[in-house]
């Protein structure tokens, strides 16, 4: 074999055993691998975390060996028996009460979006969403079926606080909005975007706009709602009259939806929104010619399995918000996975 053709071959493999990879990493959050070593005095054998965990002991430690080769885990040999300790890795990304944590949105990958993909090619073939295939349930109110339960509410929410605590203030000092005394987060969810910009822009005042569950939970279980410059407001964002503000954050908002229903709701932001204010529009953008950036092309791939909607080019963005009367806009990359558009009315 050419040098070459293996390294082709090589390539494909590692494709094709991505699955593999990623289910690793998502029954070892699912087990608490990293909370149990997190919380252990000492590294563990793999009979000490087969125990504690209520796991068998063979397939223990053929977990625990394979996170060692995937850096999530170290291994050290004490008294002839190898013993496990979290890599820096794992305790900054995949410990619950880790300021870096993302073990949330992990656990909601691996319980939902990753069972949607298992359709991936009848989406493709049929052009929507696989709720129904993967789960039994209808997807024409696409956020019942997405809050398919309260647990699940309740994953979804603490996933995207994940993200946004890792990534909400790089996202919203892509510009500065201190011009902005009050600012509406459309679908906002836990407040932790609001959180974020509050802390950023100690003279903003934020308004956190969700479906009436959404908010219910924000109040039950997040921290936002304790901070007096926050407020929560019940309504559907297609129906219901929204809060006056400067801003407008939509984050992660738009590429849930159609074309035709982002016309409506931009329409609907524009008439709202104080004159000389604006929206800023939070996803992660194409390439002008719609062939990267990968992870872009996935997550637009996971909006086809689960979603209405898709990523867009920044192009496409700026032919959203024109048609709204929304002008001067301004498109800017952070260099992390989200970017920012910017626009005033």
């Amino acid at each position: 074999m050419c040098s070459q053709e293996g390294e082709g071959y090589r390539l494909l493999k590692e494709y094709a055993n991505g699955f593999m990879v990623s289910q690793v990493l998502f029954a070892a959050c699912e087990l608490g691998v990293f909370e149990l070593l997190a919380e252990a005095l000492e590294p563990l054998d793999s009979a000490a975390v087969s125990s504690r965990l209520g796991s068998s002991p063979q397939g223990t430690e053929l977990l625990l060996n394979t996170c060692v080769s995937l850096k999530l885990l170290q291994a050290d040999v004490r008294g002839g028996k190898a013993v496990y300790a979290n890599t820096e890795l794992a305790s900054t990304y995949l410990v619950r009460g880790s300021p870096r944590s993302q073990r949330d949105m992990l656990l909601y990958a691996g319980r939902t979006a990753y069972v949607c993909w298992r359709h991936l090619a009848e989406a493709v073939r049929e052009g929507r969403n696989q709720y129904l295939k993967a789960f039994g349930i209808p997807s024409e109110e696409l956020f019942s079926a997405i809050y398919r339960s309260e647990d699940e509410r309740l994953q979804f929410m603490q996933g995207l606080q994940d993200v946004w605590r890792l990534e909400g203030a790089t996202v919203l000092a892509a510009f500065d909005l201190s011009p902005f005394p009050l600012i509406c987060d459309l679908g906002g969810g836990s407040g932790a975007l609001a959180k974020a910009c509050v802390s950023l822009y100690p003279g903003c005042r934020a308004i956190v706009f969700d479906i009436p569950g959404v908010v219910q939970i924000a109040k039950r279980h997040f921290s936002a709602s304790e901070d007096e410059r926050i407020s929560f407001h019940e309504g559907d964002f297609f129906t219901d009259a929204l809060p006056e503000a400067d801003l407008y954050i939509l984050a992660r908002v738009l590429h849930d939806w159609t074309d035709a229903k982002c016309c409506h709701l931009l329409h609907r932001v524009y008439r709202a929104c104080r004159t000389g204010g604006g929206i800023l529009v939070i996803e992660s953008l194409l390439d002008a010619d719609g062939r990267g950036p990968l992870t872009t092309l996935l997550y637009s791939l996971n909006m086809l399995v689960q979603t209405e909607g898709r990523e867009r080019t920044p192009a496409e963005y700026r032919a959203l918000l024109a048609p709204a009367g929304f002008r001067d806009v301004r498109c800017r990359r952070t260099g992390g996975t989200y970017d920012a558009v910017l626009a005033r009315k």
